[in-house]
C-alpha cells in the first residue's frame, strides 16, 4: 500500500463533515506538508507535533509516515515561502529528506468524527482525551455534539486532580489559576480561551456552576481574572493550564486503537509524544 493510499483510507475513516458542511479538500489544513506519498507505505507514528525529536524516533522506528495533528513548520497553513534562509527550517526538511519521512496532516477530518459503536460519529481528538484520563463514566455532555467535554468527577481537589493529569498526559508541571486546594466536581473543557468567546464561556461557567476548568489556551484576562474574583469571593474556582498541545495529544495516542480497522491491513503503528513544551522554574 502507498502513503497516498493509506492517507485516503485515514480519511475515508473519519466523518468528513465539520457542523454539517464537508471538509474542502482545497481548503483544509489537512495537507501532505511534505515528503513523496507515492512510496510503500513501511510504517505509521502519530503525534501531536512533529519535532525534530518525533522526526528522528520515527526514523528509527522505519516508519515513513507521520501523522501529526498541528502544523510542521510553524504557523498557520504551513507556508514555507518565507522560510528559504530559515536554518532551522533547513535542518528540519534535510532529516525528512534523509529519512525519507511523508508528513501528513489529520486536524479537521480527526476533528470531524470517528466512528462509534452504534453508528454515529465523535470528535477523534477529545474523546481520546476522555479515554486516556479513564473519565467516560463521568462524562455528563453528548458526546456526538458536545466536544469539547465537560465532566463530573467524584470529588477531589485542584491539587489531586493536578497530580493525576500530570501523571497520565506525562506533564512536566501545570499552571494553575485559583486556588490548588480549591473543591473539583464538574470540569469543563471550553477549549481555546482567548478572547473570542470568553463572555459566553463566562456565562456558562456561572449558569452550570462548573468550578474547574482545563484550558488549551488561556490569556491573563477576561476569564482568569474571572476565576480569581469568583475565588475571591467565595465561589471557588480554577483553572488548570495544562495547555493546547498537552491536551489534544491524547487523542493522537488514540488513533493506534482504530488504525489497523482504517487501513485493512497490518501497518506497522506507534506513537511517539511531542512532549510537554513547558519546563517550570520555582
Amino acid at each position: 500500500m502507498k502513503i497516498s493510499e493509506a492517507i485516503e483510507k485515514i480519511k475515508a475513516y473519519h466523518k468528513g463533515d465539520l457542523m454539517g458542511t464537508p471538509i474542502d479538500p482545497a481548503a483544509t489544513r489537512d495537507k501532505i506538508l511534505y515528503g513523496d506519498p507515492d512510496q510503500e507505505l513501511k510504517g505509521i507514528v502519530t503525534t501531536c507535533y512533529a519535532s525534530v525529536e518525533v522526526i528522528r524516533q520515527a526514523a528509527a522506528k522505519g516508519a515513513n509516515l507521520i501523522v501529526c495533528h498541528e502544523a510542521l513548520f510553524w504557523n498557520h497553513g504551513d507556508h514555507t515561502d518565507w522560510l528559504k534562509d530559515n536554518k532551522t527550517f533547513q535542518d528540519k526538511t534535510a532529516l525528512l529528506q534523509e529519512a525519507g519521512i511523508v508528513v501528513w496532516r489529520d486536524h479537521d477530518y480527526i476533528h470531524s468524527g470517528i466512528p462509534l459503536k452504534d453508528g454515529v460519529y465523535t470528535d477523534g481528538i477529545f474523546y481520546g482525551l476522555m479515554k486516556i484520563l479513564g473519565w467516560e463514566e463521568y462524562l455528563t455532555c453528548d458526546p456526538v455534539r458536545e466536544w469539547p467535554a465537560k465532566f463530573t468527577l467524584p470529588a477531589t481537589t485542584v491539587r489531586a486532580l493536578g497530580q493525576e493529569l500530570m501523571s497520565r498526559l506525562r506533564l512536566n508541571g501545570i499552571k494553575v489559576i485559583g486556588s490548588p486546594d480549591s473543591p473539583v466536581h464538574k470540569v469543563w473543557i471550553p477549549g481555546h480561551i482567548d478572547g473570542r468567546n470568553d463572555r459566553e464561556i463566562i456565562q456558562t461557567i456561572e449558569a452550570e456552576d462548573i468550578d474547574t476548568i482545563l484550558s488549551l489556551e488561556c490569556i491573563d484576562y477576561t476569564v482568569s481574572e474571572y476565576i480569581r474574583d469568583s475565588t475571591m469571593s467565595g465561589h471557588p474556582r480554577t483553572i488548570l493550564a495544562t495547555g493546547h498541545f498537552n491536551t489534544e495529544e491524547p487523542g493522537m495516542e488514540y488513533m493506534l486503537t482504530y488504525l489497523p480497522q482504517a487501513l485493512g491491513e497490518d501497518v506497522p503503528c506507534s506513537f511517539v509524544p511531542c512532549a510537554d513544551m513547558y519546563e517550570f522554574l520555582i
